[in-house]
């Protein structure tokens, strides 16, 4: 089944997406010509700035620009992989070769091929992800240097930074396939960030804050992420540690989302066909409490993630994840679909924009609710056990007692087992943090094992 050459309504103004596509397509006819029977090609043209500043002076200032093309073919069931940073003919042609002559030395995999041609998306809503930001280095340096500034002026505790920066991006990418699908994408993504040192020896602390966006009008000034990082910083002097124990702990927003992502890599169509999950034949189950639910929104309109179509070509959808606790489905692309018996569910490469539903008000409420507890905002170390689920990891944050922050913690444990955890959520605010395809607040379990040096 053939399909019809798609360029998103954003690319087709665009002459090089349009460059692009061409030479996907000539890809696509190289590939056809030694004989492969399916064959697929992406192109990227990445290209931005960033800078970075510490104690007032510049430290670095660069400029990137990224091409690349990889080229997939099949014979039958055999698959081949190649690929290039060059887009001129001759390196093209030699990377079909490449990719032609792995498939002929592979084995047989009874999974492999393209995503069925029907599923191919035919729709393409304009999703507002083009934002170039007129900056050159040294309107980048004023403001890395200006965030800078504002930070240590905030408190006179600031002792030392370790830098703020700029960056600038836009991506352009291709997709085409053999079945006549051909679609482009493109992106921009900005930021700033600063990250500061208070204190003295022993007692130095650092933090930092920083703001992300598609567009630079949706970014935090200088200035103020500055002055956040400040806050955060000071805030953090002066900890102590407490009791081990079991407490109730609360994960702040850009922690939270986290927890998040550790059940998406356990319903991953990778993790489950390798049996390699503490969720296998989890769809159809209640893992999470009956309030929760996830949506999954990849045609969201400025969306971090938003995206009409998969890394395989497959439409997108609006769809859910989890309805009132219970998983609804898995997180799969067309290959590991078929490993699992299962239908793609549109996420080669990944989840789009997933919102998460909230039952609380935003972070200082769910202190007052909490009472007395753990409040994290740092996690450090990767003691997550996927098969079994069991947790284990370094954290930092504050204590509360009597519904107010009573003083910082650093040196900290936290433990338990993810499955136990997810059935244990009290509540998800609604201070949602935007800098992520995770759009959640904080999140509160009712109870964990923290382990600390008092």
């Amino acid at each position: 089944m053939a399909m019809t050459t798609a360029i998103t309504k954003s690319s087709s103004l665009d002459p090089e997406t349009d460059r692009l596509a061409e030479l996907a397509q000539d890809v696509i006819r190289l590939c056809r010509a030694r004989g492969a029977s399916q064959a697929e090609v992406s192109l990227s043209d990445d290209q931005g700035l960033s800078v970075n500043v510490r104690m007032g002076e510049v430290e670095t200032v660069e400029r990137n620009r990224d091409r690349g093309v990889a080229v997939t073919v099949y014979f039958d069931k055999r698959k081949g992989t190649a690929s290039t940073a060059d887009l001129q003919a001759g390196s093209l042609e030699s990377t079909v070769d490449q990719a032609c002559a792995i498939a002929r030395f592979t084995e047989e995999d009874s999974f492999a091929g393209l995503a069925d041609a029907e599923l191919m998306a035919t729709r393409f809503p304009e999703l507002d992800l083009w934002h170039p930001w007129v900056l050159d280095a040294d309107a980048a340096v004023a403001l890395a240097l200006q965030a800078e500034a504002a930070g240590r002026g905030a408190d006179k505790r600031i002792a030392n930074s370790d830098g703020a920066g700029v960056s600038s991006g836009q991506s352009i990418a291709v997709y085409a396939n053999s079945h006549g699908f051909v679609a482009g994408e493109r992106s921009t993504s900005h930021s700033i960030s600063c990250s500061l040192i208070a204190g003295k020896d022993d007692g130095m602390q650092r933090d930092y804050w920083y703001t992300a966006a598609l567009s630079a009008d949706d970014l935090e000034s200088a200035a103020s992420v500055g002055r956040r990082a400040a806050e955060r910083t000071v805030a953090r002097l002066a900890p102590r540690s407490i009791v081990t124990g079991d407490y109730p702990v609360l994960f702040s927003a850009e922690v939270a989302r986290s927890l998040v992502g550790h059940l998406l890599g356990a319903i991953s169509g990778g993790a489950l066909y390798r049996r390699a999950s503490f969720l296998l034949d989890s769809v159809g189950t209640q893992i999470l409490p009956s309030w929760i639910s996830m949506v999954e929104k990849p045609l969201l309109r400025r969306g971090l993630r938003s995206a009409a179509f998969d890394a395989d070509g497959v439409a997108t959808r609006e769809q859910d994840l989890v309805r009132d606790g219970v998983l609804t489905r898995y997180v799969l692309g067309s290959y590991s679909a078929r490993r699992l018996g299962l239908a793609t569910t549109g996420n080669a490469g990944g989840m789009h924009n997933l919102e998460v539903s909230a039952n609380a008000g935003g972070l200082d409420a769910m202190i007052r609710d909490m009472g007395r507890g753990l409040l994290v905002t740092e996690l450090m170390g990767q003691g997550v056990n996927s098969i079994t689920g069991d947790y284990s990891r370094g954290a930092a944050g504050f204590w509360v007692e009597n519904g107010e922050i009573a003083h910082p913690v650093d040196e900290l444990t936290i433990a338990g087992n993810l499955l136990e955890m997810f059935r244990s959520i009290e509540a998800i605010g609604t201070d949602v943090d935007r800098r992520s395809h995770i759009a959640m607040g904080s999140l509160q379990l009712g109870r964990m094992t923290v382990a600390g040096s008092a």
